[in-house]
């Protein structure tokens, strides 16, 4: 892995975690998010990233949970491991909202984080989902 695809997904690793946070907060605020980054992110240069990803969650969040129960088929997004759903958030984000990340990084770097960090069906689950999220976006465009 690259130095800079490194220090990416230990800024995906910590912002999964301060999802996770805020969603049992129930608090996906700007102040939230500063106090978590002042707290835990020793290394600045993926800030940028970040409060992009974090807007994209916050003001997309019902949005992409609605894609994500979509993919899921029989998974309400309130059902969900939150670790799971933080993580799905944030590759959700990636896919439809952040045209300069692949999809297949967005849902590789998913997947590795499910890995380290959810339970022993994560993995495959984040995989699961991601992959309907998309082909459901690939099908989209050849509509358009």
């Amino acid at each position: 892995m690259s130095m800079r695809g490194n220090k990416r997904a230990k800024a995906r690793a910590l912002l999964m975690q301060m999802l996770f946070q805020m969603e049992f907060q129930n608090d996906f605020g700007e102040s939230a998010r500063d106090c978590f980054i002042e707290r835990f992110f020793e290394d600045r240069a993926q800030l940028s990233y970040v409060y992009r990803a974090h807007a994209l969650v916050r003001d997309n969040r019902d949005a992409l949970d609605a894609r994500i129960e979509l993919g899921s088929e029989n998974w309400k997004v309130s059902r969900m491991d939150k670790v799971d759903l933080s993580i799905l958030r944030i590759a959700a984000a990636e896919i439809f909202h952040m045209e300069d990340i692949p999809d297949s990084v967005a849902a590789n770097e998913a997947v590795e984080l499910a890995k380290v960090y959810g339970g022993d069906e994560s993995a495959r689950f984040v995989n699961g989902i991601l992959g309907k999220l998309i082909r459901g976006k690939e099908k989209e465009r050849m509509l358009l």
